[in-house]
């Protein structure tokens, strides 16, 4: 017989990641991922085709989450991401009372209850500054790609970033680029100020138990110990941070009841 599974598919501007939950264990049993590009719905069709090759599995439940969430009209529902995300982190630390996420458009730090519901969220989404985005325009004047950026910040001594607009930014750093600033320095100062934002928006939410990281910003040690650092506290981050969306949207699935699944 065929195993009785759910998705949970995260399509973010940047990447959409996809998790396959056994719907009676809850645990994972596949994940995948593929760059977004510019059609949300077709990144989706090509995720889930991914992720369910040569499963012998039946699909009773699917959500999805992200900013292109409402491009998916297979899907049984749709979620916020602030609460997948809320719901993903909680489920990995049963002790997180605030979530972290720097996507590609935006930061949000996000307070949890002890059931995981979402109690109060911020979210910077006015400026590119501190978004995976500036940090891939960043990582592109640098001639890098994000992850070589982050590896190069690791030992490197911050440079200061004063701008907050990301356009003035990035024109501060061709500055330095100029002066003959190592572009380490210039990759750890940049990753700096992207902490003390977070710090800023994290000010509004008390942390009052686990800080739990999630993203794919999360994968670079570097930020992470940046985020500890201005935050006072560890940052806990998942084994697979880039898919907490994702897995939260496949736990939310697997609680649908039947009116949901025929609508």
């Amino acid at each position: 017989m065929n195993k009785t599974c759910c998705v949970g598919i995260d399509i973010g501007s940047a990447q959409t990641k996809a998790v396959l939950l056994d719907k009676e264990t809850r645990t994972v049993l596949a994940r995948a991922d593929l760059p977004t590009g510019w059609n949300p719905k077709q990144s989706a069709d090509d995720v889930l085709h991914l992720l369910l090759a040569e499963k012998d599995v039946l699909v009773e439940g699917l959500v999805a989450t992200g900013y292109g969430r409402v491009a998916l009209p297979f899907a049984d529902k749709n979620i916020t991401e602030i609460s997948c995300h809320a719901k993903g982190a909680f489920a990995l630390f049963p002790n997180a009372s605030v979530v972290i996420d720097i996507g590609g458009q935006d930061s949000k730090v996000i307070s949890i209850e002890r059931n995981g519901s979402v109690r109060d969220f911020v979210m910077n989404d006015k400026c590119a500054a501190g978004t995976g985005r500036f940090l891939q325009s960043v990582a592109t004047l640098l001639n890098l790609d994000i992850e070589a950026l982050c590896a190069l910040s690791d030992k490197a001594v911050p440079c200061p970033i004063t701008s907050m607009c990301a356009v003035f930014a990035e024109t501060e750093i061709i500055g330095l680029l100029a002066k003959g600033t190592q572009p380490g320095s210039i990759a750890a100062g940049v990753l700096s100020s992207i902490a003390r934002r977070i710090r800023t928006l994290a000010a509004r939410i008390p942390i009052q138990g686990d800080c739990v990281f999630t993203g794919g910003l999360a994968k670079s040690p570097a930020c992470a110990r940046l985020l500890s650092k201005e935050l006072g506290c560890q940052v806990l981050v998942p084994e697979y941070p880039q898919f907490a969306g994702a897995l939260g949207a496949a736990l939310a699935a697997s609680s649908l009841n039947k009116k949901d699944l025929a609508s």
